[in-house]
Formats: C-alpha cells, structure tokens, sequence
C-alpha cells in the first residue's frame, strides 16, 4: 500500500525512533506540491509524511466555500489514487488544529475514518494534529484525552502540541520568549493524562525554542538538547527508556548540528513549510523574470503561450520542491530507509 495502513505507519515511527532518523513532514497545499513532495520522496528512497494544515485544507476546499473537511478529504483521497506510482509509502497527516477549529476539521475527518475502519478499511488519514497550544495545560490534556480515545478507535495516532512554538501557523500565534521551552514537569502531566501508549499512541510537539516561519540565525535559540531531559525525567518516573516520540515544529532553517541532536533524543517527525514554499515559488518567479514579455501581453503583443502555459512554471515549482524535500530526507537520515 503506498498509503501507509495502521501497523505500517506504527512500523514506519518505530524504525525511525531506532535508527534515529526522523521523517520530513512536508506541507501541502494543492497536487501539484502533493507531487512535489512524494517525487521528492522517491528521489531520496524514503518513506515520508504528507501533512495538510487547517488553511492549506481551507484552500484546496476552493475559494467558493472554503470548506476545510471537503479540501483535505479530497487531496487525501487523491494521494490515495497517485502515490501507487511513486514507490515509497507515506503517511497523510492533518498540521495544527487549534481548539475553535476542531469541530469544522479534526473531529469530522476522525468521523470520516471511523466509519470506514468501521467497514473494514484502513482510515483516511493516519494521523492528525491537535494544538492545544493557545489554552491551559489542563485544558489542552483534557481535549487532547477525549481526541485520543477517538483516535485510537479509529486506528489513528494523534499528534499534540503541549507548550507554545514561537511564531505564526495559520492563525495561532505565539511571541518569542522564555516561554518556548517544554519542562520536566509539562511532560509528567502530559503521561499522566495521555498515558505512554497504553490509551492510544500519540506524537509530542515539546517546545525547545521552536519558531514557525522564516527567522535568520541567532534570532532563535533552539535548545534540542532539552528532549533528552524529557526522556530521562518520565522514563524514571514510568520505568521506560525514551518513552516520547517527537515532533520538530518550526523546522525550517535550523543547523544540521541542531537537527541531529533533536535525532538523537527521539525525533521521529519533523515539520517543513517554510522552506518547501520558497523552493516551490522561486522558480516560478525566476521563470517569470525571465520571461516577462511572454508571460504578459506587453504593449498590445500576444505573449507566448509557451511561456504562460501553467504547465511550463509549473514542472519548474515541481522540481525545485522536490529538490528540497531529498535535502531534507538527507538532513533527517532517512535517506534509502524506505520500507518496500
């Protein structure tokens, strides 16, 4: 299956926490970056994640409704159809969800895929994301109990993020300060409430100074080395080495030192947007420097069709993501991992 089932994902997550890789999770937006990222994948031999936020679904539901659900079933539902050609497996994943969004996305799309596993079939997404970010811990581990009871019934493993990632995600926003950063503490509530797998398993987004967007060197102190900390405090407590597995939010434009030592303290997912979109637009816009008078019907002429032809920017917008998604599977080493 190119979509990966229930126990092909829990496969794919637990090689990666052993060989101590970690999965790009790239976010898309349209199929055209659907395939981006799944050449990107193929090019690298690596298994990968697929991930569709709450605006990028509001986007594919088009402009006339804008209806979340309807744009991420049918992207998925179209990976479920393309993917087979690619020769990787991969996961569909649902990116930050915050509280007012849930009922219009996340809880609708774990109805959709209880009623298939229901009948016998595989879910339709095999993981979403809940952000609880913007409330109280309690709050947050008391939503993300009642989202994990769904989702294990309906063979899915639920991401959530417990303290605040700096930054802006489709409209959740939080300042950059000493506030970034998971303590010993947030993680022994978080097992207590969610359990280390015995409820259903789950993703953790901890906080070591992460920030979503675009942010140059030095403007943001990442401190990965914290996870290991995490690891340590609630496996003494539990009697479990490693118990997390995490998720690296706000990926873009970290160091390669930075992401391996997120590796080695149990990363198995990391998030990437920033840096797919600008790989994706770049060429489109160096395409259209290039051929301005083409593109446009300059003083009366009639262009170049060639040139304005959606399809010539667009296998460029292609290539250039999927360029940057084989960096990342070799940045995240899960370069030749694939699992067929």
């Amino acid at each position: 299956m190119p979509i990966a089932t229930p126990e092909v994902y829990n496969e794919m997550l637990d090689r990666a926490k052993a060989g101590k890789f970690a999965y790009p999770a790239i976010n898309v937006t349209s199929t055209q970056t659907l395939h981006a990222a799944l050449r990107g994948f193929a090019e690298a031999e690596s298994d990968g994640i697929i991930q569709i936020s709450t605006g990028g679904a509001e986007f594919l539901g088009g402009q006339h409704n804008k209806d979340m659900v309807t744009g991420a079933v049918a992207l998925a539902e179209f990976a479920h159809v393309v993917a087979d050609k690619y020769g990787i497996t991969v996961a569909l994943h649902t990116d930050h969800c915050p509280k007012d969004k849930l009922d219009g996305y996340v809880r609708p799309l774990l109805d959709i895929s209880a009623e298939r596993v229901a009948k016998g079939q595989n879910p339709l997404f095999q993981s979403h994301m809940w952000d609880g970010s913007a409330e109280t811990l309690a709050d947050n581990l008391a939503i993300g109990q009642e989202l994990l009871a769904k989702a294990a019934a309906a063979k899915i493993i639920l991401e959530v993020e417990i303290t605040p990632t700096g930054g802006e995600e489709d409209g959740v926003s939080h300042e950059i300060n000493d506030e970034l950063y998971t303590t010993v503490d947030d993680a022994l509530r978080t097992a207590e409430a969610l359990g280390l797998g015995e409820k259903g398993r789950y993703l953790l987004a901890a906080s070591f100074g992460n920030v979503h967007g675009v942010y140059k060197p030095g403007n943001v102190v990442l401190r990965p080395e914290l996870l290991k900390d995490l690891q340590e405090g609630v496996g003494a407590k539990y009697g479990k080495a490693a118990p997390f597995d995490f998720v690296f939010h706000g990926g873009s434009g970290s160091t390669e030192q930075e992401i391996a030592t997120a590796l080695e303290n149990g990363v198995v997912k990391m998030n990437l947007d920033t840096d797919t979109q600008y790989a994706f637009s770049r060429p489109i816009a160096d395409h259209m420097f290039r051929n301005y008078d083409g593109v446009l019907k300059v003083d009366g002429e009639v262009g170049n069709k060639k040139t304005y032809d959606p399809r010539s920017w667009g296998k460029l917008a292609e290539a250039g993501m999927a360029k940057r998604v084989t960096e990342a599977c070799a940045n995240l080493r899960s370069t030749g991992t694939k699992i067929k």
